[in-house]
């Protein structure tokens, strides 16, 4: 059942902006649940320099079927030029978990 299910993660620059896009992916069932952690601090390369910035990190659950609008839709609400949007297969899980994933992304809900 695992293969069609992904850990999505995307980084935020604030706790307005995490908390719109996790909204938003859960109600329109681009994500089933979405954690947001807060505090967390990211050292990354950008325009030739050196920046550490506090941010917020989303962890997506999600379907492959679903991911491509999902990422459209982090995009669209998301401040920065490039956005951090990457998947991780869930290689297993609880069954019944991953059916509740399944069934929150699916039009039926």
């Amino acid at each position: 059942m695992s293969a069609e299910h992904l850990v999505g993660l995307s980084t935020c620059p604030d706790a307005n902006t995490a908390n719109e896009i996790a909204d938003t992916l859960v109600d329109e069932g681009l994500a089933a649940c979405v954690n947001i952690i807060p505090g967390l601090t990211s050292v990354y390369r950008w325009q030739g320099e050196t920046c550490r910035d506090q941010e917020w990190l989303l962890v997506m659950k999600t379907t492959r079927p679903r991911w491509k609008k999902l990422e459209e839709t982090v995009l669209r609400l998301h401040p920065d030029q490039v956005p951090e949007i990457i998947a991780l297969p869930i290689d297993t899980g609880l069954n019944d978990y991953l059916a509740w994933v399944g069934y929150q992304t699916t039009e039926e809900r």
